[in-house]
């Protein structure tokens, strides 16, 4: 059992919803993302999703663009993030991180040694944004028998035509897009999204996390009650791009998480 599957496991258990956050590795720079990171689970997060950074970005707004910049331009690597990885296990043990980001660099870096290293530094599972599953003999097939579960996203336009498709090889949870469009671009629905999470969860016993468009606790608990959990990024990037605080961005990400587990 992987972390992430013994994480809604527990979650189960316990009748609460999942919280998950996003952040970007090295933004601003190596050790406040890193200091970001460690605070995450005391902030009430359940899974850490953290970002690959890459310079041209196809999925995100501005926001995480923009936090991708400023980490590349920190000096953040592939090599580095797996450090932070190394750096964050050391103080915890149980807590899933996903890596999210694009083929890119995993191909620079060559499938077989990334994800030995990958493994060896901590991750749990991967959300490649860029490689469908038409493509799953590159990066998902491999990652999965490297013990790496591999998370695909599900939108709106993934109609019941392409959901199987979408759905194959697929593990740890399906990531609903719950807009059309980047990161951030508009607020999140429960009432569009209930109805396409039921019928994501007609076709997977897979938990169902919803994320894009939640900035508020009051929509993190309405989104997580309408799905196995709710992800923010966006909003959480965009307090720290701010100039606040690592504490005071901590802060608000424990009233998304409290928000998400009141669902």
């Amino acid at each position: 059992m992987s972390r992430i599957d013994a994480k809604f496991a527990e979650l189960r258990a316990a009748g609460r919803k999942a919280f998950v956050s996003y952040v970007m590795a090295g933004d601003p720079d190596y050790a406040t993302a890193l200091d970001l990171v460690k605070g995450l689970p005391e902030a009430g997060v359940d899974i850490i999703e953290l970002g690959l950074p890459f310079t041209d970005p196809m999925a995100d707004g501005s926001t995480i663009q923009l936090a991708g910049q400023r980490a590349l331009e920190a000096g953040m690597t592939l090599q580095k993030t797996l450090q932070m990885v190394r750096d964050f296990r050391a103080g915890d043990d149980t807590t899933p991180i996903v890596l999210m980001g694009y083929y890119n660099p995993i191909y620079s870096r060559g499938v077989d040694h990334f994800l030995a290293e990958a493994k060896e530094a901590g991750i749990d599972g991967l959300i490649v944004v860029d490689l469908p599953p038409e493509e799953d003999s590159e990066l998902c097939i491999p990652a999965q028998a490297a013990g790496l579960n591999f998370i695909r996203l599900a939108t709106p336009t993934t109609d019941d035509k392409r959901l199987p498709k979408v759905l194959q090889n697929t593990s740890g949870f399906v990531y609903y897009v719950s807009i059309t469009g980047i990161t951030g671009a508009a607020a999140a629905q429960s009432a569009d999204v209930g109805p396409e999470v039921a019928r994501i969860k007609t076709a997977t016993d897979l938990p169902v996390i919803v994320g894009f468009g939640i900035r508020t606790p009051e929509n993190a608990q309405e989104i997580a009650s309408v799905a196995d959990g709710a992800v923010v990024g966006s909003a959480i990037v965009s307090e720290l791009a701010s100039g606040k605080s690592v504490p005071d961005v901590l802060a608000f990400v424990k009233s998304l998480s409290d928000g998400a587990h009141a669902a």
